[in-house]
């Protein structure tokens, strides 16, 4: 039997997932409870330390299937790509209505009453899921009290076609290491948000994200292909141009796959791929 991603199961050798019980070997199981993101974004970390590696973000409104809650910090499962890791207990709360809209702006602001003028609460990234429960003029009011304005939401189930092009208005965001927003994204990150904006599921990691997809040849290339080797991944903008949130530049930019494929691959990242998806 294959061995489980130990990124994606909610199991340590002293606990694990009830839903686990008899697939994984653990000292007891316990049921995971369903919390809600309700910070504008919750850093999911290696460790119960601030200071440990970020792994992943989460954004507001993702589900976090919770197992276990020690020191401030918080246990468990992202429930939109199934990273496992630490989250401040702070940037969390009890699971509440289902979300109705997500953000559909590259990032955006919420207010406390239904004015510009009134307290600005975020910024909110792309993809922040929210539960609008009310009109309040151009705003809308989410059930933890904000008011979006609604121009900058999308009904749950209207996506965007083109992961390309919402890809690419995260030009110049800068690089960071387990980041997801247009304050701070990694390769895989990046990839990660331009296809949930268009209604498509999509693992966190590069290794995951280039298993997506089938296959093609380097003169196949076309817009929204994607281009990885080990540990970093980009997506075509046409057949020659790569955009992609790369340690090289320290944001996400966009140059001629040539010259990225010569220069990753003399670093030693071996071999490139290209994936259509």
């Amino acid at each position: 039997m294959t061995p489980l991603d130990p990124r994606l199961t909610l199991a340590r050798a002293d606990v694990a997932d009830a839903r686990l019980e008899g697939v994984v070997a653990a000292a007891r199981y316990e049921p995971a409870r369903e919390m809600v993101v309700s910070a504008p974004v919750a850093p999911l970390y290696r460790a119960p330390d601030p200071a440990s590696e970020r792994m992943d973000e989460l954004i507001h409104g993702e589900r976090f299937e919770a197992l276990e809650t020690s020191g401030g910090f918080v246990w468990g499962q992202a429930g939109r790509d199934g990273y496992v890791g630490f989250v401040a207990a702070e940037a969390l709360a009890p699971a509440g209505p289902a979300p109705t809209h997500r953000v559909a702006a590259i990032r955006t602001y919420a207010f406390e009453a239904p004015s510009i003028k009134s307290r600005a609460l975020g910024p909110f990234s792309l993809n922040a899921l929210v539960a609008v429960e009310a009109e309040e003029g151009a705003f809308s009011r989410a059930a933890d009290g904000g008011r979006f304005w609604t121009g900058h939401l999308a009904p749950i189930g209207a996506f965007e076609r083109d992961p390309a092009a919402v890809a690419e208005r995260f030009t110049g965001a800068p690089y960071l290491w387990g980041g997801r927003t247009s304050l701070g994204l990694d390769c895989s990150g990046l990839i990660q948000q331009a296809l949930y904006a268009c209604g498509r599921a999509c693992p966190r990691d590069t290794d995951l994200q280039l298993a997506m997809g089938r296959p093609i040849e380097r003169n196949e290339l076309a817009r929204g292909d994607l281009v990885g080797w080990r540990g970093h991944i980009g997506i075509m903008l046409d057949e020659t141009r790569l955009l992609h949130a790369n340690a090289h530049h320290m944001c996400v930019a966009i140059e001629l796959v040539a010259d990225a494929i010569t220069r990753i691959e003399a670093g030693g990242a071996g071999a490139t791929v290209f994936r259509r998806l």
